[in-house]
């Protein structure tokens, strides 16, 4: 890894997965989490909201960080069932994924959903995970390129830095199918993102934000996809459900 990229991150996106129990797999984790990782690549868990708290709480001095999986664009208020970014903060939370293909999907988020909750996110100190990727038939259609610029730009809040902002590239068609992109097409996504970034977080700064790649990341694919011009770490499904393969997965930047 060149010095000058940012440090890499790998993320566990529990999605509506886990219970008190699955509190041994994060202890796995910590336990883990060697020097010589710790060394070369950040970790962080995004457990179901219900384990934020306890979670953070067991990561205390580990260095393994935690996440939110969602938060909605206000501070507090009559939102029944929602989780504003300051709550997730106050439960020890780190970091909070926006804009996942799902809640594109299932939730019928825009882009200027995304970006107001990437903006909450800000507002209460987390740093946002803007999820981004096309589906299926943009790629057939050889839209993939526009697809990504247009929901970076939609998506992005302005006041975006490499502190606060995480790009995760998730072609739609990958997530939880088994398929990936080619390492090709992966580093021709992320030029364009490191690209527009340029415009997006200003010269210079768009160089240290980090972008991953997630979509049916495993260890026996991590160390190639890891390996692609700018791509920074992965954001890792199924995957990290299962301490050994999230670790084996990190364990690619250990060369």
């Amino acid at each position: 890894m060149s010095v000058d990229r940012p440090r890499p991150l790998v993320a566990g996106n529990w999605k509506m997965n886990g219970l008190k129990s699955s509190a041994k797999v994060l202890s796995e984790i910590q336990a883990g989490y060697t020097p010589g990782l710790k060394a070369k690549v950040e970790l962080a868990v995004c457990p179901p909201a219900t384990l934020i708290g306890m979670f953070a709480m067991m990561a205390v001095g580990s260095r393994v960080a935690i996440g939110g999986q969602d938060c909605h664009p206000k501070e507090m208020g009559a939102f029944t069932g929602d989780l504003s970014a300051e709550m997730l903060a106050d439960a020890g939370a780190t970091y909070a994924i926006v804009g996942h293909s799902e809640r594109r999907q299932y939730h019928g988020e825009k882009d200027a959903d995304v970006c107001a909750k990437a903006l909450a996110a800000h507002r209460a100190g987390l740093t946002a995970i803007v999820c981004i990727g096309e589906t299926r038939q943009e790629r057939e259609a050889g839209r993939t390129l526009s697809v990504v610029k247009k929901q970076l730009r939609g998506s992005v809040p302005a006041d975006s830095n490499s502190h606060n902002l995480v790009i995760a590239y998730e072609p739609v068609w990958a997530i939880g199918t088994g398929l990936t992109p080619t390492p090709a097409d992966v580093a021709e996504v992320h030029a364009l993102i490191r690209d527009e970034l340029r415009r997006l977080v200003g010269k210079g700064e768009h160089a240290k934000v980090r972008i991953l790649y997630g979509g049916s990341v495993k260890p026996s694919n991590a160390a190639e996809l890891m390996a692609v011009a700018n791509v920074d770490g992965a954001l890792v499904g199924g995957a990290s459900l299962v301490a050994a393969d999230f670790l084996a997965i990190a364990g690619a930047y250990l060369g």
